[in-house]
């Protein structure tokens, strides 16, 4: 599938990952990621853009962006060609350091700002490097938490979703994110719409418009819609879609679920997991050895295919995303 163009509009939100090529490091010494985070703070200044949260981790980078007048793409170009170009003098290495194109997420900022916020802090957490978000030196962690002055994050706006006294809203804040500790990886943050944006229908639908972009679309079918046709095709009982026993016809119907449930119905991991009464993190992982087996070409392909188009002649028409 061709990727789609990015749209830029001023007060763009964007969760931004590059990733070093080939997964190897980006960050060798304490004085990388400093000068990473000086080129950052410059280009704030010169380009007038907003950074609401970021993570540096050895390997990759996760920045909240909101944009202004300039456009996220020439911003993410003149930070990643001076890194690299200092990084290679330093290091005398050649060639590409980032991984071909980073991948920027245009987010529906009231439905999302502080979850990524969280989200990103939290990272080095799940990367097993800290067992506390405060011990990781290279993350907007702490600035938010110890209130330390600091000119590159805008800590204000987030803040002043908790309260509007400093100090209360940085405890606030700081018990918000620990509340997620446990949560691990969020895959609903990257089931994204139209391939580049996290947000609800009506965000997106609108952003379609604004652009005057063609319409994306999902059809108009349930969830219970899909476990009829695939127990029916499959002779599936449909009591074995909702057992909580590992039973592999079970599994197996609510891997194809998820799987036909995204594809065709737009329906996110959580939604399908929260069906089931089942963990979204299994749920995505039958998923994908499923489409491991479709991929690979063998029968279930075809009886797959064929619960597809019987689902889409049988559906109540279409939906815009």
């Amino acid at each position: 599938m061709s990727r789609k163009p990015r749209i830029y509009f001023p007060g763009a939100l964007y969760h931004v990952i590059a990733r070093g090529n080939r997964g190897e490091k980006i960050f060798r010494s304490k004085e990388d990621y400093q000068l990473y985070l000086n080129f950052l703070n410059e280009y704030k200044n010169r380009y007038g853009f907003a950074l609401y949260a970021y993570t540096l981790m050895p390997n990759h980078t996760h920045l909240l962006v909101e944009v202004n007048e300039v456009p996220l793409s020439r911003i993410m170009q003149n930070l990643q060609f001076r890194y690299t170009r200092n990084f290679n003098i330093k290091y005398n290495n050649y060639g590409h350091l980032f991984q071909g194109r980073y991948k920027a997420i245009l987010c529906e900022k009231e439905s999302y700002l502080l979850e990524l916020s969280a989200y990103i802090h939290l990272n080095p957490i799940r990367a097993a490097l800290v067992k506390d978000p405060i011990s990781y030196q290279w993350s907007s962690y702490r600035l938010y938490v110890r209130d330390e002055k600091d000119n590159l994050v805008e800590k204000d706006f987030l803040l002043a979703q908790f309260s509007g006294k400093k100090k209360v809203a940085a405890k606030q804040y700081e018990c918000f994110v620990k509340a997620r500790t446990g949560q691990g990886h969020r895959e609903d943050f990257y089931e994204l719409k139209d391939q580049r944006f996290l947000g609800h229908d009506t965000f997106v639908e609108d952003l379609h418009r604004r652009f005057n972009e063609e319409l994306s679309f999902f059809y108009n079918i349930s969830i219970d819609e899909i476990v009829s046709e695939i127990s029916s095709v499959l002779s599936i009982p449909t009591d074995l879609f909702y057992s909580p026993t590992r039973n592999r016809q079970g599994a197996l119907g609510r891997s194809i679920v998820g799987h036909l449930g995204r594809k065709l119905g737009g329906h996110q991991i959580k939604a399908i997991a929260d069906h089931f009464n089942r963990d979204p993190v299994a749920i995505s992982q039958g998923i994908k050895r499923l489409e491991n087996k479709v991929n690979e070409g063998k029968g279930l392909a075809k009886i797959i295919m064929s619960i597809e188009k019987s689902l889409t002649q049988k559906s109540n028409g279409k939906i815009v995303i």
